[in-house]
């Protein structure tokens, strides 16, 4: 028997950079009474451990089902070819699944790129809310980009500017900057045809919980009510673990490549604010050149680092990929702190020692680092991560340009001397960094714009198991 909150299913896209932000709200839905069964695949089981450690059976279920095998392809036919395979795995048994539960969920939460879920709650006559691993803005600009397809006129331009006049402060971007799973339209192309249409289910969702605060994104947060036509939109986030919570940030997303207590025992012998963190994320594998550069400006500059870095494995053989050069380590050795594979992330940007971030601004980071205060370097490389650098640099303040993808490589000397701007206490950049993380704790406290948003979320679902909002479905 389950308890007396409502029942939710959250079904997260099957990567590390969409689970990890769609678990941590579970655990407040959770914490704030919902129950919840959470679609994972085999794969991905572990991370769901600090979950099933922190919340009763009762409580909290896993579904577990099958994950297809990544297709053969370039990275954009890969993902379009996954997102096809996974709705005709998962489609069908979820439907039984469904049907056969003798207390089956009240609605579905589910990542952005599952779009085809909306379908599948209409055949169950349920709400579907829509997870946005990124954010309003880049959300905004997304929801146009499918909406109206726009066209590059000159196909062999690549630098060819595109506007966005319905989204607020009409962003602009070079060709190579809009997401590469649009830039791969062809004429008939079943897989891209199916991703448009996924993209557009999630306009016509009973709802969209973003993963943003008030403060960050107000503007987009507000567009993205208008163009939903509705006001169940919701800003909860940033959905972290809390400040005093040094376990749950250590732990998040997986085990460390290097023992977490290591790399903040070397944390704790630097100044306050005086360690640039260098990270690309959890997929990304640097080019010879953009590595190059990169080792290079950290050799050159006398900035204390820690570096997460990604090395290619035998999915990245026909690709560009550089790897550290030898002796690299040996000569930042005393100054530098090199991790390979997976790191704790919030736990090394929560650290008092480190003043600023290297980043591919996907959001997870964007959050992550806004939370915690530092000045953000931004070379960002793909996706909605243009978008996210953008608000960073040009809106908020409290980012620095370094580079943009394959395009616009820093030249290493720059670099170097960015790197040590990034952590002088006189850069503008270091005060907006300090209010902007004021604003995120002030969010999630009791009675911040974030508080409000969850706690108006779960009243919601609470009045669909009572029946009182089947009228919205």
């Amino acid at each position: 028997m389950l308890p007396a909150g409502a029942h939710i299913l959250v079904y997260p896209f099957p990567t590390s950079g969409h689970i990890i932000p769609l678990l941590d709200l579970t655990n407040r839905l959770l914490t704030l009474g919902l129950n919840v069964t959470v679609l994972i695949t085999q794969n991905n089981l572990p991370l769901l451990d600090s979950l099933n450690a922190n919340h009763p059976s009762t409580s909290l279920q896993s579904l577990v089902l099958p994950q297809p095998k990544w297709p053969a392809g370039s990275p954009a036919t890969r993902v379009l070819k996954f997102m096809r395979v996974l709705r005709e795995l998962h489609y069908p048994a979820l439907l039984d699944w469904f049907k056969s539960h003798p207390s089956p969920p009240v609605a579905i939460l589910s990542d952005f790129f599952l779009g085809w879920t909306q379908g599948l709650a209409a055949e169950l006559g349920l709400p579907r809310v829509v997870f946005s691993p990124s954010g309003a803005f880049a959300l905004s600009v997304s929801f146009a980009t499918w909406t109206d397809l726009p066209t590059n006129d000159e196909p062999d331009n690549v630098d060819a500017l595109l506007s966005f006049p319905r989204v607020p402060n009409c962003p602009v971007y070079p060709w190579y900057q809009i997401s590469h799973l649009y830039r791969t339209r062809k004429e008939g192309d079943p897989d891209w045809d199916l991703h448009r249409s996924n993209m557009m289910a999630n306009k016509t969702s009973w709802g969209i919980v973003f993963n943003s605060f008030a403060e960050l994104e107000r503007v987009y947060i507000d567009h993205m009510k208008k163009e939903m036509g509705h006001d169940r939109v919701w800003a909860v986030g940033p959905v972290l673990p809390p400040d005093d919570d040094l376990v749950e940030s250590m732990c998040r997303g997986g085990s460390s490549s290097v023992p977490a207590h290591d790399v903040l025992t070397w944390l704790d012998s630097r100044r306050d604010e005086s360690v640039v963190y260098v990270c690309f994320g959890s997929r990304y594998v640097l080019t010879a050149k953009q590595i190059h550069e990169l080792a290079a400006a950290l050799e050159k500059t006398d900035v204390n680092f820690v570096y997460c870095v990604r090395e290619p494995d035998e999915r990245h053989a026909s690709q560009d990929c550089g790897v550290l050069p030898d002796g690299f380590e040996d000569r930042v050795a005393g100054r530098g702190y090199v991790i390979r594979g997976w790191s704790q992330q919030v736990a090394i940007l929560r650290h008092k020692a480190v003043g600023a971030f290297l980043t591919h601004c996907g959001w997870n980071s964007v959050l992550e680092g806004v939370s915690a205060g530092v000045v953000m370097l931004t070379w960002p490389m793909d996706a909605d991560q243009y978008t996210n650098a953008q608000l960073l640099v040009d809106q908020l303040g409290v980012g620095i340009s370094v580079g943009e993808g394959t395009r616009n490589i820093p030249e290493s000397g720059e670099l170097a001397r960015l790197l040590a701007e990034s952590v002088d206490g006189a850069r503008r950049e270091r005060l907006k960094a300090r209010e902007l993380s004021g604003a995120a704790l002030s969010a999630v406290v009791k009675g911040g714009s974030s508080d409000r948003d969850l706690n108006d979320f779960i009243k919601r679902i609470n009045e669909l198991k009572s029946g009182k909002n089947l009228t919205a479905v």
